[in-house]
């Protein structure tokens, strides 16, 4: 008998079906065992020997996986073919030595796709454990060991309220914060645009003004309206003829197809996926056969496949969309590999697969490939001028004519700032034509800051700058969500109060960890071990030599130094200089203090230099600017009506809220993020909470609406049912709100008081994109998707919990399968001493 070790049960029923009798495959159900989160579990000081402690919830499937080693004559390590498949198998073979279960053969296979065809050829072709990448795999998980538990003591104890630091979420999320610093000292500046709307043989067209006087128009060359009136006024004045039409040939040669980041970007865009989702959509895929590996930076594709496309092509068009030589792609990317394919799909005579979210990913990847074998596009690129009489004032118009489709006919590239002025479509003009000028228009307009970084943008970023590695992306940006360093708003990152200050600290006193270059340059020092170029505690030791001296001298300061440094460093910010040249320091309450930076329990704060006289503060991540300046966290908001009470504006430890009165019985309320501008009549609307809707048409009980510690909620009879928005507190009618209840109770999630709110939401499972959320129970926290629960063990603390943690226990419960049911006669627990067991009446 001969044993195969795969990731997942998914793909080991396949495999196992693929192969036949004498083959018995079992799933790890990924990692099983990591770097136990304590210190010493890296000894720098003994060649950085690593401790390994295998996963307390492995421990029944590494049990049937021993058992039956000891039974067969030949183990073979199929699990995926990259840096974190090997490492796997490594772990595997290690625990199974340990263990005495180690056949006499090891082999290792690897392959690109799971279809019979692929993993029979692997089959016939198996290797050894490639050394290399498992020792690039201890250089990575060290090397991230050592930057956690070294830096987060620091972080702890000088920056209150920090969490811990990752060594390439870092630099990702200074990316965030650096594009965030970037648009708050952008300076607006207008400008004007100046087009006509003309007509030549029915066809409508735009003409945009690009010479005035004599000189050359620039977008920002019309600074003020009475200049743009005065062009408009020209341009209405004028007569114009064509003077020019110039007509180039365009080609447009397809995109290469996916690898796993331009996958990330294309699917942010197209599909609205984040990077997390697309890779859990594309890991199904993988897993059911119907598209090759998904974690690659490779652009080229299998000469079969190529076959494969080519033919496909010939089949769905005329033969001028094929090309004369088959394309071939290399990579740009700063750090590829190209040590796999690129993403194609398995059959290219298949262009549909799955359904819902599975069909639309495997459609992108489906086109995308075709399309980079197919004939590149034709168009014609034609421009026109017109002039006026005079000659001192010109029109041009810009647009093209696709003369061939090509690829095009297919598929076609998204773009995150898209400028389709010369997609535009012109008539046929001739020189001398004279069109019809139906009306010309004066525009305002306002430069724009660089945007925020959407998911797309900043892995292609990432990608550009040498950081990180295919297969990580996605979680280093889920990392940045899950420990708030960051939020999401229209699919663009902000940087959040928490995520702002440990950039500010970690430039400070970091610098040369969270540079780009230098991050890049280590992961190319990593590759290098990859691809056994470089000696990995070599690499390790040059790191620690520097880095580990650097936390002992900032550990050693005084938590009020850093504070000072950071108030230094994070002045332009906090402090910016004021429009009328006053002290942007000067306490806006007292008048005399001096503001500055302060650390407290909770975070860091502005305050005022003359506490406890002046007890103004701010919040940290109000900035300095005019609304921070003025809030001095008692901002009066007007009368309340019913009451004529006083209504504040008030910021405490835990962010700012309304109160009404005065005195310890004064009625307060949160400010939730979502409302806008806060006036009075928020400000009563919050206060006036919870808000009752009426009673429930069945029971007669009332149905509330109320924001708690998860957001704004429903409730009825100790059940709960989630709200989507604060608006919808006060919106909510009766009808919705039973609905509302009604399919939450359908969720199988029925809660008897507030305790039973998740404590977190994780996040869709990576396999069953059920949602996983972290809940408070009777005997401790634990994980559940609806249908199965699992404990978390005393090894892992609630708030470090991960998606993919989560997401193992749970698998694990799963595979251990359902608590077997008590009789109505039998005990609920053995006893220690042997007694009757107690019936129930």
């Amino acid at each position: 008998m001969q044993l195969v070790i795969v990731e997942s049960p998914a793909k080991a029923k396949t495999i196992e079906k693929y192969l036949g009798r004498d083959y018995r495959v079992l799933a790890s159900y990924g990692h099983i065992r990591d770097l136990p989160p304590k210190d010493g579990s890296v000894d720098p000081d003994n060649g950085f020997a690593m401790e390994w402690e295998t996963y307390g919830d492995k421990a029944r499937q590494l049990k049937a996986i021993a058992d039956e080693a000891k039974k067969a004559d030949r183990l073979i390590l199929a699990t995926d073919p990259d840096r974190e498949g090997e490492a796997i198998s490594w772990h595997v073979q290690e625990v199974l030595r340990k263990r005495k279960a180690l056949p006499k053969e090891v082999e290792r296979v690897t392959f690109n796709a799971i279809t019979k065809g692929a993993v029979t050829e692997a089959m016939a072709k198996p290797r050894q454990l490639d050394e290399d990448l498992i020792d690039a795999y201890k250089a990575r998980r060290a090397l991230d060991y050592l930057v956690g538990f070294t830096l987060s003591p620091v972080l702890w104890r000088k920056l209150p309220g920090a969490k811990s630091a990752g060594r390439v979420q870092s630099v990702a999320l200074r990316l965030i914060v650096d594009r965030e610093r970037e648009i708050e000292t952008f300076r607006a500046q207008e400008y004007w645009s100046v087009f006509a709307d003309l007509e030549q043989d029915g066809t409508q067209f735009q003409a945009r003004l690009v010479r005035w006087k004599g000189d050359k128009i620039d977008r920002l060359t019309i600074g003020k309206a009475g200049d743009a009136e005065a062009a408009k006024a020209a341009v209405e004045a004028g007569r114009f003829t064509l003077v020019s039409v110039e007509t180039k040939p365009l080609t447009r040669n397809p995109p290469p197809p996916f690898t796993t980041s331009t996958l990330q970007q294309e699917a942010a865009r197209k599909l609205g996926f984040s990077a997390s989702h697309t890779m859990r959509v594309a890991q199904n895929l993988y897993e059911d056969g119907a598209i090759t590996y998904m974690r690659t930076d490779g652009v080229q594709m299998d000469g079969s496949a190529i076959s494969a496309a080519r033919a496909a092509i010939a089949n769905r068009y005329d033969g001028s969309y094929v090309p004369d030589k088959p394309r071939q792609y290399q990579t740009k990317a700063k750090n590829a590999q190209e040590a796999h394919e690129a993403i194609r799909p398995t059959d290219f005579g298949r262009d549909q697969a799955g359904s819902g979210d599975h069909a639309r990913l495997y459609e992108l990847i489906w086109k995308r490939a075709l399309a980079s074998q197919m004939a590149s596009a034709r168009l014609e690129r034609t421009t026109v001028e017109l002039e006026d009489g005079t000659g001192q004032t010109a029109l041009r118009a810009t647009g093209q004519v696709v003369l061939f489709p090509g690829y095009l006919a297919l598929y076609e590239e998204g773009r995150d700032d898209a400028d389709d002025e010369e997609s535009r479509r012109l008539p046929r003009l001739s020189q001398g034509d004279a069109p019809l000028k139906k009306a010309v228009h004066a525009e305002q307009h306002f430069t724009q800051p660089p945007p925020r970084f959407s998911e797309a943008s900043l892995v292609k970023r990432l990608e550009e700058l040498g950081i990180g590695r295919p297969s990580t992306y996605a979680s280093i940006l889920q990392v940045l969500k899950d420990r708030e360093y960051v939020r999401v708003e229209r699919n663009r990152f902000l940087p959040e109060e928490s995520g702002r200050l440990l950039t500010a600290f970690l430039e400070r006193f970091f610098e040369r960890y969270v540079s780009y270059d230098f991050t890049a340059g280590l992961e190319e020092e990593l590759d290098d071990v990859s691809g056994g170029r470089a000696q990995w505690q070599a690499v390790l030791d040059a790191f620690w030599r520097d880095f580990k001296p650097k936390t002992a001298q900032v550990m050693e300061q005084k938590p009020s130094d850093i504070t000072a440094a950071l108030d230094e460093f994070l002045a332009p910010f906090l402090f910016p200089p004021k429009a009328d040249g006053s002290d942007p320091r000067l306490c806006p309450n007292c008048g005399q203090g001096q503001l500055g930076l302060r650390g407290g329990r909770f975070g860091a704060f502005v305050a005022c230099s003359n506490y406890p006289e002046c007890k103004f503060t701010r919040r940290f991540a109000q900035g300095g600017g005019e609304d921070g300046a003025n809030d001095n966290g008692d901002v009066a908001l007007g009368q309340d009506p019913a009451t004529g009470a006083e209504v504040f504006r008030k910021t405490g430890r835990f962010g700012p809220y309304v109160q009404l009165g005065d005195g310890k019985e004064a009625k307060r309320a949160s400010i939730p993020k979502d409302i806008g501008e806060l006036d009075l009549d928020w400000a009563l609307r919050l206060l006036s909470l919870p808000r009752t809707i009426g009673p429930h048409p069945e029971t007669g009980a009332p149905i509330t609406a109320s924001i708690g510690r998860y957001g704004p909620y429903l409730a009825h009879e100790g059940k709960y049912a989630r709200l989507a928005s604060t608006a919808e507190v006060f919106e909510t009618g009766m009808n919705a709100a039973v609905a509302k209840l009604a399919d939450a109770a359908k969720g199988g999630r029925p809660q008897r008081g507030a305790a039973r709110e998740p404590l977190r939401v994780l996040g869709p499972h990576p396999r069953t994109e059920a949602e996983i959320r972290l809940m408070e129970g009777r005997f401790g926290p634990y994980v559940t998707d609806g249908t199965t629960n699992a404990t978390l063990p005393k090894t892992v603390a609630p708030e470090a919990l991960t998606l993919e943690e989560a997401a193992q226990l749970l698998d694990a419960r799963a595979a251990a399968g359902p608590a077997k049911k008590k009789g109505r006669g039998s005990a609920k627990k053995a006893p220690a001493k042997k007694a009757a067991p107690k019936k129930r009446g």
